[in-house]
């Protein structure tokens, strides 16, 4: 076994802290996402301002796309950091600042009517999501250095249970504040109650130790970022199916944001019912978050998504044939361990494939290639819910899940049980 680096020694060193502080920062993140829930609250609050399925499926589709969109073109600029922390706290203000702007808007809705509430609101959507996108990539990277690889899925996993967990307290309190509150104050508070917790969370997020890492080896004429994309994309078979059952899951799931308008069409559901819904999926979340996490390190992160291709399947299926609303808190249990093995899991996976050098580039092409359909797929479900129903849409989902399913089990592989590609030198296999 060959002796550990510098950085490797001080990783291990600071190990227990920075789990500590990060899990702190992962838990105050979740109650802020609880006050203003991309699920349920934010919906609810653009459904208070048009009756379109299209636009209320969108919500969720921006805060998607924008977090996934600019991960590989800021590849290179990341692959070049010898120390991520700085960059990270930088860009995520600006995935927690515009929840302040979401309050004054609901605020003063009464003044500049519903039309200039609707617009403001997907501007400051569309500068969240994107925020979220340009601190994505240097997180995942300085996540992945701090945590060593045999405990990363475990990290991720614990992480986000620890988010959800908070995530689910929050999301009760927000559905009594609406109940309790006429609109749109119960919003704005709902929204002020997010900033303060994203405020806390950046906080412990600053705590982090991580080390500059001086034996890295960084290019002075680096190639164009496209470059290693394609080279990767065309030696790596393997990620390539791995991309294309990610892609194709957000068509697979586009039903599910669509649920909580559905319940409340169909079956005259009250704000805090849709409070115990919100928690029923993070509370699920939380506990396939520890669960699929731990799993996922010891027998595999594939094998975690074929499970939650699996819950996708029966999630939407539950959704297409549901005859009450009480069956809306199993759908939104096998919501949850899908979303898990999606995101957590295919996060974890995606960092699988390579080694250090090349780690960036793979992040950045499992979550910008993906980015596109993040918004086509809630497009084309809220266009069959206006024109054909929600169960139409639900309908797709079953299909396209089963699809999913099978690109999983028949064709991507184990990427830690194959040897990870030998990268080229710049600018050859482009």
């Amino acid at each position: 076994m060959l002796p550990l680096t510098k950085v490797e020694l001080f990783i291990r060193r600071h190990l227990r802290y920075n789990v500590t502080v990060n899990l702190l920062d992962g838990g105050f993140f979740g109650f802020a996402i609880g006050f203003a829930s991309f699920s349920t609250i934010l919906p609810l609050f653009v459904a208070s301002m048009t009756d379109s399925a299209t636009l209320i499926g969108l919500v969720p589709a921006i805060h998607s796309a924008g977090w996934l969109l600019p991960q590989l073109f800021i590849a290179g600029y990341t692959a070049r950091l010898r120390r991520y922390k700085r960059t990270v706290l930088l860009a995520t203000i600006h995935e927690r600042v515009p929840f302040l702007g979401l309050a004054l808007v609901a605020f003063l809705l009464p003044k500049i009517g519903l039309q200039a509430g609707l617009v403001i609101t997907f501007m400051l959507l569309t500068w969240q999501g994107l925020g979220g996108g340009f601190t994505a990539n240097s997180w995942t990277s300085m996540i992945s250095k701090i945590i060593p690889p045999e405990s990363r899925g475990t990290f991720f996993g614990v992480q986000g249970a620890a988010a959800n967990l908070c995530i689910s307290v929050a999301a009760v309190g927000a559905g009594y504040l609406l109940n309790w509150f006429d609109s749109p104050i119960d919003f704005m508070i709902c929204f002020l109650s997010a900033g303060l917790f994203f405020t806390l969370s950046w906080i412990f997020l600053a705590f982090t130790r991580e080390p500059a890492d001086y034996d890295k080896v960084i290019e002075e004429n680096p190639a164009p970022f496209w470059h290693g994309a394609v080279r990767i994309l065309k030696r790596d078979k393997n990620f390539n199916w791995f991309l294309s059952a990610r892609l194709l899951s957000q068509f697979a799931t586009m039903g599910f944001s669509f649920y909580i308008v559905y319940a409340l069409r169909r079956f005259a559901m009250d704000a805090v019912t849709a409070g115990y819904l919100t928690a029923t999926l993070t509370f699920s979340q939380m506990i396939a978050n520890a669960g699929m996490g731990w799993l996922g390190d010891r027998v595999g992160h594939r094998l975690m998504l074929i499970v939650g291709a699996t819950s996708a399947v029966l999630s939407s299926l539950l959704a297409w044939f549901a005859p009450s609303l009480v069956w809306f808190f199993p759908i939104f249990v096998l919501t949850g361990f899908s979303n898990v093995a999606i995101w957590t899991n295919g996060m974890t996976m995606s960092v699988d494939f390579s080694g250090e050098s090349e780690r960036p580039f793979y992040i950045g092409l499992a979550q910008t290639l993906t980015a596109p359909a993040t918004i086509v797929a809630p497009l084309i479900g809220g266009w069959i819910a206006d024109t054909q129903g929600f169960v139409s849409t639900f309908a797709w989902s079953v299909m396209l899940s089963i699809v999913m399913l099978g690109i999983l089990v028949f064709l991507v592989k184990e990427p830690r049980k194959i040897p990870h590609p030998i990268p080229l030198p710049q600018g050859e296999g482009a």
